[in-house]
């Protein structure tokens, strides 16, 4: 069985989803409006959303089910 790569990451997992998101939007930014610029901003979209989501499921205030 292949050994998988272990690698530390020096971002948290909420700021490298910010940054995916911050690069994708700077990408579009540089764009022609079209399908490639959409993709992009969709992308931005998704992972601003995802963020959103992992910070709601590691709040304080959720609790396990009893």
């Amino acid at each position: 069985m292949a050994k998988r790569s272990r690698k530390k990451q020096s971002l948290s997992f909420d700021e490298r989803l910010q940054r995916a998101a911050d690069e994708a939007r700077e990408a579009a930014r540089k764009l022609p409006i079209g399908r490639e610029r959409d993709a992009l901003l969709k992308k931005a979209k998704q992972t601003e959303t995802a963020a959103r989501i992992n910070l709601w499921l590691t709040s304080a205030g959720l609790q396990s089910p009893k």
